[in-house]
């Protein structure tokens, strides 16, 4: 499956973590030749805010980010519809994962806490099978990826940084699936 995959990323306001990750993934996709389609979501949103200029800047100062329209984002509450078109909920918080077991049930064994993933899921499985094996453990606030709200660029900077290696271990992790 993993050669085409509906990813969610989630965060809490849909306006930092889960957007610089999205616009991550659809950098790398594009590099990497993935067939990935991203949407972003929060979990207690002001919907149809903008990303802050922290969070633009912060993805500016990335290399190898590609080109993109950072001013079109607008935030999204996660909805049934989000969780029945992901193959997989890729999230920044240890709380975003129990949110969605808590509010989308069907949506547990999709649901990861994105850090831990990339740390536990054993590479000598599927996708699909490393998906559902680390989802099937306790998400660890150790995982978490901190929300740089309230902080000033450098906390951005740092976060952004932390998706941006995280992000692209995981698609080292899925290209290596599809071979």
């Amino acid at each position: 499956m993993a050669s085409s995959l509906k990813l969610v990323t989630l965060c809490t306001g849909n306006v930092a973590r889960s957007v610089m990750l999205g616009f991550m993934f659809e950098s790398l996709a594009e590099a990497g030749g993935f067939d990935w389609t991203v949407r972003t979501a929060g979990t207690h949103v002001v919907e149809g805010s903008a990303m802050s200029s922290r969070t633009r800047d912060a993805m500016l100062a990335l290399s190898d980010m590609g080109e993109h329209h950072y001013g079109a984002h607008r935030s999204h509450q996660l909805s049934g519809d989000d969780v029945s078109w992901s193959d997989a909920i890729l999230t920044s918080e240890a709380s975003h994962v129990n949110f969605v077991r808590m509010n989308f049930p069907e949506a547990a064994s999709k649901t990861v806490l994105f850090h831990q993933f990339v740390r536990e899921a054993p590479l000598d499985l599927s996708f699909d099978e490393q998906l559902r094996f680390v989802a099937s453990r306790a998400p660890l606030p150790a995982f978490d990826v901190d929300d740089p709200a309230g902080g000033d660029q450098a906390t951005y900077d740092a976060c952004a940084s932390k998706l941006w290696e995280l992000a692209q271990v995981f698609s080292t992790i899925v290209s290596d699936d599809e071979r």
